[in-house]
């Protein structure tokens, strides 16, 4: 019995109608000479909710919607017609037709139209894209199929996407309450985009009701002040990203400078060195490691680390090390490192900037509050230097070779008294400082390009933390870094990055007068006596 039941199914299904007829009258109109005609016809069949209009306004848009001379229209997506308003087959095709063509403005409410339509459709891919779509121009026509959609949808994120446009969609319905509570809604928004919308009716040319002027007026006010909320917090943010590049710089350079006193400017083509070390580990893994591309940023950790620390070692056992207590001599030698460096990387990388790509879990960003969206790379940067400043806290304050370097930076001569082996600690520290630096130029390569001259902008800066926050002093170089990072980005949005800089070297100057022990003084060897 069940078999046979099925079997009459199949037989009838082919006799059922394809789908229920559309007016004929408003599918014809669709072909009329008049735009505002077809625009009528577009948008009653918009607000219709039935989902096979949905069929024919796609065809309308892709210019598969044809008509004869007689006025009939048909859908013809290949070779074969089917009946616009029945969608019924029509066999033979027609001899004679043309497409029907749509102008700018026709094309808009099209869109706006299927937009709507395609806010009922089950699937929530559908919906949410469709959702999206309506963000930027909603017309008061697709009101009634967006609260439809409204009182129908369950998905928190589409209900958002529709309550927006639905609430400016009626700022321009010609009812002064729908308008009312249109901009009061929107005010608790907090993006440019509603900004933009809501200052246009504080001004009594465009908006007649007084009460809307005035609700207007307090939500743009109001977002303006979560607007100003969000950048400064952005600011904070990327201004405390940029300190964490700077204290890894900084960080190797305070130590070296601590320990030897010497004045390295080849200390940021170490960042260098450790940003092209990523470079090369990036096309090792896409090369023979395809399958995990995305994991070279870990595998360069390491490899960074040690290609500054080796190459650091060898500038302090070939050229530093004979040039302690010469300050001047000591400045021009690491200038001319510096060049050779810089030249050695055009000659093996070429003169141009490579491209080091951020894996796929640093790309994007969270978003904290409306407008303000922290990328991930940032994110991940401020943790890792985070992880690195604990890691060399532990060898600072834990281990022997810190407490060697301790000792040499506070008193090099008992040090040696001692038994500590000051020119192997010199070394050793030497490579550690430039490791740390080549950290920097890992983290820098993730947010900055990477070329042979991208160490030279970070140099100056590096110093400038290094006395500011202390000589020796790892606290007083985390603060000023972080401190210089966070006033440079405010001072960047008010003046320019060019004036930004010199206003902070002044403030860095003043404060050196007042205070020349830094933030946090130590008392090493540069002041016993």
């Amino acid at each position: 019995m069940k078999r046979f039941l099925i079997a009459l199914l199949l037989c009838t299904l082919p006799a059922l109608p394809a789908r229920a007829a559309l007016d004929p009258a408003l599918v014809k109109q669709l072909a009329a000479e008049d735009s505002d005609a077809r625009i009528a016809a577009i948008q009653k069949l918009g607000t219709s909710g039935d989902p096979d209009v949905l069929k024919v306004l796609k065809a309308l848009a892709s210019d598969s919607l044809m008509v004869t001379p007689d006025g009939r229209v048909f859908l013809m997506p290949e070779d074969k017609a089917f009946d616009a308003a029945t969608g019924a087959e029509i066999d033979p095709v027609p001899a004679e037709y043309d497409a029907i063509t749509i102008n700018n403005r026709i094309r808009s409410e099209l869109d706006n139209a299927i937009a709507g339509l395609r806010l009922l459709n089950p699937d929530r891919a559908v919906r949410l894209a469709a959702a999206r779509e309506l963000q930027s121009d909603p017309g008061i026509e697709l009101v009634p199929v967006m609260g439809k959609a409204l009182a129908k949808e369950t998905d928190a994120e589409i209900r958002h996407l529709l309550r927006f446009a639905l609430d400016q969609a009626n700022l321009a319905s010609p009812d002064a309450k729908l308008r009312l509570a249109a901009v009061r809604a929107l005010g608790h928004d907090a993006s440019p985009t509603t900004r933009g919308l809501l200052l246009p009716l504080t001004d009594p040319a465009n908006e007649a009701d007084a009460a809307v002027r005035q609700a207007a007026t307090a939500s743009v006010k109001a977002i303006e002040s979560r607007l100003a909320i969000g950048d400064t917090l952005g600011q904070i943010f990327t201004g405390i990203s940029l300190g964490s590049i700077l204290l890894l710089a900084a960080l190797g350079l305070a130590i070296t400078y601590g320990v030897m006193g010497v004045i390295n400017m080849a200390h940021g083509e170490l960042l260098m060195v450790g940003a092209y070390a990523a470079y090369f580990m990036q096309g090792v893994f896409r090369s023979h490691l395809p399958a995990y591309a995305d994991w070279y940023v870990v595998a360069a950790i390491p490899v960074s680390f040690l290609a500054s620390a080796l190459v650091g070692m060898a500038l302090e056992c070939t050229v530093i090390r004979w040039l302690y207590g010469r300050p001047l001599e000591t400045l021009l030698a690491t200038w001319g490192l510096s060049l050779i460096l810089i030249q050695a990387a055009r000659v093996l990388f070429g003169a141009q900037n490579v491209e080091v790509g951020n894996p796929a879990w640093m790309s994007g960003g969270v978003e904290v509050m409306a407008g303000l969206v922290l990328p991930w790379n940032r994110i991940v940067i401020i943790g890792f230097t985070l992880f690195v400043l604990a890691l060399v806290w532990v060898l600072m304050q834990k281990t022997r070779l810190g407490l060697f370097v301790r000792a040499v930076t506070q008193n090099r001569a008992m040090a040696g008294c001692v038994g500590v082996p000051t020119a192997r600690i010199d070394t050793l520290a030497f490579g550690l400082g430039a490791g740390i630096a080549g950290l920097g130029g890992l983290a820098l390569s993730q947010v900055a390009n990477v070329g042979p001259d991208m160490g030279q902008g970070y140099i100056v800066d590096s110093f400038m933390v290094v006395v500011l926050g202390g000589v020796g002093q790892l606290a007083g170089t985390v603060w000023a870094a972080l401190g210089l990072g966070v006033l440079t980005k405010f001072l960047e949005g008010w003046t320019g990055a060019v004036i930004a800089k010199i206003v902070v070297l002044v403030i860095i100057i003043v404060f050196i007068q007042k205070r020349p022990q830094g933030l946090f003084a130590l008392k090493g060897r540069f002041v016993e006596n």
